[in-house]
């Protein structure tokens, strides 16, 4: 089937390369699945083509409350462990390596669930120490940030379910200009706070407040992006495994938006 999704569209060709060259999923039981074989004799007969088992809805819902559990434990454990004077140390390496693992991912041509896992336990590790960071300035922000990111979730699947927003292709080329462009502003934003320059995008101003609503509308409305990319996916048959493709999309999502909207939590709450 086709597809406008760019992303969709090479995964959709690596399934059909797949297939191709007979790759066969595990078994019922765990067991490593062959391509049909040829037998003496049936030469007449052409092999059965190799057979496949289909990402569903229900595979991506149950790696996504996987990726989310992981997440939560080693955000907790992050919390719990690292000591106060090492927060900010385990903080920037954390979102190095994630940043790393999640260009890694996102560029990769197979689905690697290994790496997804892993992204998920370094991505624990940042919301742990940013979350208690931000927790011993002011204290309850966190669980405001948690309902209110996971209330925005059910909305917008609320939201795409009713078909109040659909993922058209103009909807879709304007969400990637957007996220492409927030990211290198954000980038830009780091590069220059190292070298002591504040641009005012992070620091309560009006400038600041307003960045923060725009960041959090779009990685809001990024989560249509992720439902199409799933929807699509399943009509398409993809392999069983690119479902951890679709569960790492909707945790980027709710990692950023849970940031954005404990930073935006922040700006109020410090004019108390």
């Amino acid at each position: 089937m086709k597809t406008s999704n760019p992303v969709l569209a090479r995964l959709g060709q690596a399934a059909e390369r797949e297939r191709a060259t007979g790759y066969a999923p595990t078994g019922p039981y765990g067991q490593p699945g062959y391509p049909p074989q040829q037998y003496p004799g049936a030469t007449g007969y052409p092999a059965a083509p190799p057979t496949v088992t289909p990402m569903s809805i229900d595979d991506v819902v149950v790696k996504t409350v996987t990726l989310l559990g992981i997440l939560g434990v080693s955000a907790a454990a992050a919390w719990v462990l690292v000591p106060d004077s090492l927060l900010r140390v385990a903080w920037i390496g954390a979102a190095v390596v994630g940043l790393a693992l999640g260009l890694i991912i996102s560029f990769s041509r197979m689905a690697n669930p290994a790496l997804v896992i892993a992204y998920s336990v370094v991505e624990g590790v940042f919301v742990g120490m940013v979350s208690k960071a931000f927790n011993s300035l002011y204290d309850g922000i966190v669980l405001q940030a948690v309902v209110a990111s996971f209330g925005v979730f059910f909305l917008m699947a609320m939201l795409y379910k009713a078909r109040v927003i659909r993922a058209t292709p103009k909807f879709v080329r304007g969400m990637v200009a957007a996220m492409v462009g927030l990211f290198a502003v954000m980038m830009i934003n780091l590069v220059l706070a190292l070298f002591g320059v504040n641009t005012g995008l992070r620091d309560g101003s009006p400038l600041a407040i307003g960045f923060s609503l725009v960041c959090i509308v779009v990685a809001s409305l990024s989560f249509v992006l992720s439902f199409a990319e799933i929807e699509e996916g399943v009509r398409m048959g993809l392999p069983q495994r690119y479902s951890w493709t679709a569960a790492f999309g909707i945790l980027v999502s709710l990692v950023w938006l849970y940031i954005e909207i404990l930073r935006l939590l922040s700006f109020f709450q410090g004019d108390d």
